[in-house]
């Protein structure tokens, strides 16, 4: 499998990869000093490589580096990092 680029795209709230098989996308609102991770998806087709986790980190690093509180409406989001709601 060749790596992955995740892409940030900030005017877009999302951060995305390009899976081979579509694009794979995690998107955020901001809320003042918080982030919510509201949704992540990752084609059918490409699932079962760790590419949602691989997003979900790349954007967490992200928020926490700009020394945003992390929060997750997203389920798979909240999951991978433990979020309590």
């Amino acid at each position: 499998m060749t790596a992955l680029v995740i892409e940030h795209q900030p005017e877009q709230n999302r951060f995305e990869c390009d899976t081979g098989n579509g694009q794979a996308v995690i998107t955020y609102q901001l809320h003042g000093t918080t982030i919510d991770f509201n949704h992540t998806y990752v084609p059918a087709t490409a699932r079962g490589r760790g590419i949602a986790a691989l997003l979900v980190d790349a954007a967490a690093a992200w928020a926490r580096a700009q020394g945003y509180t992390l929060t997750a409406s997203c389920w798979y989001a909240r999951d991978y990092l433990k979020l309590a709601r």
